[in-house]
């Protein structure tokens, strides 16, 4: 079951990098409203303008509170992401996604890190924490976990991520989950986001699928 995942995880990376030239306006606003796209959400303010971004939006019928409890854990060495573990694990990440609500990673703190991998790989700091509302990340220097700093004349080499994920209430038992990116880089970083942007939409995508499903099926 898990090779047969990652293998329709693969397909739909191939074929998102192919065409993502034509695809690159859907997937960027997947399941957002044109109101959702232009609203100011908490976390805009850490990279106040940017080169790439996107909004994407899911319906949970859930309550806030329980699909933050499926939030709040993710991360590599806690909950997993979610999302095609067997294929994050091709390339070494050690994901491992749970189907239940851990304790013990139930809090999170300004500071914390998330990590996408074991240590080196791609990693965010947690910013701020507005319990069963707003979970805001910055990414951080793989090598030394310093949160990255907007820089509006960046140097060669230069890049900054925020991840940011809203939830609202839009009734009882229903949900509506925003995830948001906000990036900038310097010219050199450009083909590497575009690269990067159509897998890592695949993979978020999923992940927002699979927090969908889990406080579904446990609501």
């Amino acid at each position: 079951m898990k090779n047969l995942e990652a293998l329709f995880g693969a397909i739909q990376v191939g074929f998102t990098l192919i065409l993502s030239p034509f695809l690159r306006n859907w997937y960027n606003r997947w399941g957002a409203t044109s109101e959702e796209l232009t609203k100011t959400l908490p976390g805009d303010e850490l990279v106040p303008v940017s080169r790439l971004g996107y909004t994407r939006a899911i319906d949970i019928l859930a309550s806030p509170e329980r699909v933050w409890s499926w939030l709040v854990q993710i991360g590599q060495g806690r909950a997993g992401l979610y999302s095609y573990d067997g294929l994050e694990n091709l390339v070494g990440c050690d994901i491992h996604s749970v189907n239940e609500i851990l304790p013990e990673y139930q809090s999170l703190q300004p500071g914390d890190m998330i990590r996408m991998g074991p240590e080196g790989f791609p990693c965010f700091r947690v910013i701020s924490v507005d319990i069963g509302r707003a979970l805001i990340l910055i990414g951080a220097d793989p090598k030394t976990g310093e949160a990255g700093k907007y820089r509006p004349e960046p140097e060669k080499g230069y890049s900054i991520a925020t991840w940011q994920f809203i939830l609202e209430s839009k009734g009882k038992d229903h949900t509506r989950l925003l995830a948001r990116q906000r990036m900038d880089f310097s010219p050199d970083m450009t083909w590497i986001w575009q690269l990067t942007e159509p897998v890592a939409f695949v993979m978020e995508r999923n992940m927002l699928l699979g927090i969908r499903q889990r406080a579904m099926m446990d609501n």
